[in-house]
């Protein structure tokens, strides 16, 4: 494919076309976008102790009304958007675009750019930091370690909230005024999943509902456990009886410690980046950590995913505005034009993650009522699924990852990495 030279995300060294390896399906099934927070191995070990240097105009992400104010002082929509997102997140048809465009007018240039968080930082970093362009208006990024340098850097657009009523009025409470980005200053969810347990009901013959049970020597050599630090960490601090969001550099020893048990005592199989879900479905594991997409796509009768009653992981794919774009309100206009049930019901139907607009479960069953044969099948499932729309109870159980400084990233990379590389 010949890139147009005049495409200012070439211009910039960001590749405007996705990889074109990677199936969209196969992503969507697989949650790729997941290498997000895959801080394992040199490279990003690099990445986390050379991030420290960079230079920005964060105040560690606080902002007050006046900023708002000046940031958004006369500006209007110019019709248009660049918007930078993972494969897999838009229907092929991109129908909610243009079904956006009809409504609205403002034309959107979607590039599925994004393969890995750490990745699209490092292309966007030097230019935001000069105060330059990066070619796109809105980008999404997971919560996480990225997100969380790109807000106390100063990065990204404090956001208008008197233009984002439909977020006020229909995003779901676990989705409004995270710990990662209070008051949702900075960012809303685009889509989410959920991290707890898989386990194959062929081979466990008893219900799952602890964290305790990937700990247990019954299951030695037939558990899976992630090899992402930060979700590593997270279950063994639920094991523990340790909320992650709050935990302290000793929780995370403690934790650690579980941990090395855990894997001295040969009761872990494996560490896996993705490709769990073949493992508890052929056998080879019979329980595994797992993300709740994963276990939607596989669609199996004999794989059930459970939040454990000690607690389960949220993450979530953000949308966000860098401070450089060209088009912010119209990128606002977009975020907000996502929030309304019923578009969001369309776009759910194809994404099939947690969505963070509760109602559009309605339309959503609607549209099954309406449908016929396979189509019927599937929206009844998706209508129905605690895997996209989680119970108040899973909910409440659910945490994020704690939100960690620049010195405690490299703290708790030293104290997780050494776990699932043997030492």
């Amino acid at each position: 494919m010949t890139r147009p030279d005049n495409d200012p995300a070439f211009v910039r060294g960001i590749d405007p076309a996705p990889v074109r390896s990677i199936d969209p399906a196969f992503v969507r099934g697989m949650t790729t976008r997941r290498g997000a927070l895959r801080l394992l191995g040199a490279s990003a070990a690099a990445f986390a102790l050379s991030a420290c240097g960079i230079p920005g105009q964060g105040g560690r992400g606080k902002v007050n009304q006046a900023q708002i104010d000046a940031f958004w002082k006369g500006k209007g929509g110019k019709g248009s958007i660049n918007w930078a997102n993972w494969p897999g997140y838009m229907e092929d048809d991109r129908a909610t675009i243009k079904a956006f465009t009809k409504e609205t007018g403002i034309q959107v240039a979607y590039k599925e750019v994004i393969q890995e968080a750490a990745e699209w930082f490092g292309k966007i970093q030097a230019p935001l930091a000069a105060n330059q362009s990066i070619g796109f208006d809105l980008m999404v990024v997971t919560s996480g370690i990225q997100t969380t340098k790109l807000i106390e850097l100063g990065y990204l657009a404090p956001l208008d909230h008197t233009r984002l009523t439909r977020f006020a009025k229909h995003a779901g409470r676990k989705f409004q005024n995270p710990p990662y980005d209070p008051g949702n200053a900075f960012t809303i969810p685009y889509v989410s999943g959920v991290t707890g347990i898989a386990y194959n009901t062929k081979y466990v013959k008893e219900e799952i509902t602890s964290v305790a049970q990937l700990f247990d020597p019954k299951y030695r050599g037939r558990v899976g456990m992630m090899s992402d630090s930060q979700e590593l960490g997270n279950f063994a601090m639920f094991a523990l009886g340790i909320d992650p969001e709050k935990s302290t550099p000793k929780d995370w020893e403690n934790a650690a410690r579980k941990l090395r048990d855990q894997r001295d005592q040969k009761i872990v199989r494996k560490y896996y980046e993705q490709n769990y879900i073949d493992a508890v479905t052929k056998g080879d594991v019979w329980l595994t950590m797992a993300w709740s997409g994963d276990v939607y796509s596989l669609a199996s009768d004999d794989v059930k995913f459970v939040v454990p009653r000690e607690g389960g992981t949220i993450w979530t794919d953000l949308m966000m505005i860098p401070k450089t774009a060209a088009n912010p309100v119209d990128a606002l206009t977009l975020m907000d034009w996502l929030y309304d049930p019923r578009r969001n019901a369309t776009l759910t139907e194809y994404i099939n993650f947690v969505t963070p607009v509760p109602e559009a479960k309605k339309f959503i069953a609607a549209d099954a009522a309406a449908a016929k044969g396979d189509d019927k099948a599937d929206l009844e499932r998706l209508s129905s699924s605690p895997l996209v729309f989680p119970s108040d109870a899973d909910l409440a159980k659910l945490r994020t990852y704690r939100v960690l400084t620049q010195q405690e990233e490299t703290q708790y990379q030293k104290i997780f990495l050494p776990i699932v590389q043997g030492s």
